[in-house]
């Protein structure tokens, strides 16, 4: 137990710097590093398979919490957020972390996982093939629209256990809005976003509590929260500052190639489930 133990603190640390370094480079929170950590970590523990997955994105999302909020912060000093999106975006994404939240409470692991591949396989392919001239307008839509936009990213964050900062960022740079004004304004975004789903996920956890693991609030385990977050809040700085350095193509192709791995990391979990 002790030689578990050890190795669940040496992978939440290490996972910590990692979230905290791509929450701040890509304007996300890092749930698709933290989630796959904590699916293994898990597992070492005994976490049964019917309810580890929702637990590792439950705790994902509270891990992100403090990311996200020091990652907004940091941009948020350059002056390049966009508060009119993060107004617009507000309530219908809480809207849509609240129904992913309640289907954590009856739908199978493969549905998250499932949802990993396709979204991250998406964006990936814009990023990484995409041109600029493959656009939906050069504004913003109107209110029906920009409303569906936040509630599919609250949604999709909800079931994948992120910030909804690579979707925000890949929605953006569809209206011709640059990289870096994008990847700032996901920042912001992922502060409702994360703290909705932890209280979502917390909920819906409490009728498992039997099948979870000790100091598990519902589906947040409060262990991994307080392994991950502090390291990961600490490190977001870091990734910002290296954002506004690099160049757009860099930081689209870096963006992209990231996405995939994560892809063929839950593809191949997936496919060794079936």
């Amino acid at each position: 137990m002790a030689i578990e133990l050890a190795w669940l603190a040496a992978s939440a640390a290490f996972g910590g710097v990692v979230t905290g370094i791509l929450a701040g480079l890509f304007g996300i929170g890092g749930g698709a590093i933290i989630v796959p950590v904590l699916f293994e970590a898990f597992r070492l523990v005994g976490v049964p398979e019917a309810v580890r997955m929702q637990l590792c994105i439950g705790t994902s999302l509270g891990i992100i919490v403090p990311t996200a909020i020091r990652s907004y912060r940091a941009h948020q000093s350059r002056g390049l957020v966009l508060r009119d999106v993060m107004r617009r975006w507000a309530l219908p994404s809480v809207v849509g972390v609240a129904a992913g939240a309640a289907l954590a409470a009856i739908a199978p692991p493969d549905l998250f996982k499932a949802a990993f591949v396709l979204i991250a396989c998406v964006i990936a392919a814009k990023l990484l093939v995409g041109r600029d001239d493959w656009v939906l307008g050069d504004e913003l839509p109107g209110t029906i629209a920009m409303t569906s936009y936040g509630l599919v990213i609250g949604l999709c964050s909800s079931l994948m256990g992120i910030s909804g900062g690579s979707l925000v960022t890949a929605v953006l740079t569809l209206y011709r809005i640059p990289i870096h004004e994008a990847v700032a304004t996901a920042a912001g975004v992922g502060v409702p976003i994360t703290i909705a789903g932890t209280v979502g996920y917390a909920l819906a956890g409490l009728p498992h509590l039997s099948s979870l693991p000790p100091l598990s609030l519902g589906f947040v385990s409060l262990i991994g929260v307080l392994l991950i977050a502090p390291v990961s809040s600490w490190t977001a700085p870091v990734g910002a500052r290296l954002a506004h350095r690099l160049p757009k193509r860099y930081l689209e192709t870096a963006f992209g190639l990231y996405l995939l791995l994560v892809a063929l990391r839950f593809l191949v979990n997936l496919v060794g489930s079936v």
